[in-house]
């Protein structure tokens, strides 16, 4: 496999540490930043995986959350006035105060 050259621009003081690192691994800073590259990339590639199945519920959860009434939807299907408060009270503590509804379509 061929080699490619990549150019990245950084502070001054940012180089010298990094100098400093790879001088004390005993490598150059090519295979240093190479070495710290592959490292991080194959620690976020462990965790994505670790979390694909979460995300994925996370994902169906909010889409299936779209589909649910809204607040002032939930009231016009039979709930009481007291219901409905208690339905945009546990909204508010679950999604908070502004993204509940619980400002629009409040029960009288």
């Amino acid at each position: 496999m061929a080699k490619t050259r990549i150019s990245i621009s950084l502070y001054q003081q940012h180089a010298e540490r990094i100098r400093e690192h790879a001088d004390q691994a005993g490598m150059d800073v090519s295979a240093y930043l190479v070495h710290a590259a592959t490292r991080q990339m194959a620690e976020t590639d462990a965790i994505e995986e670790q979390f694909a199945g979460v995300d994925g519920l996370i994902a169906r959860a909010e889409t299936e959350a779209k589909a649910l009434p809204t607040t002032s939807e939930a009231a016009s299907v039979g709930l009481t006035a007291s219901e409905q408060r208690e339905v945009e009270e546990a909204l508010a503590l679950v999604l908070g105060a502004e993204q509940s509804g619980s400002a629009r379509g409040r029960a009288a």
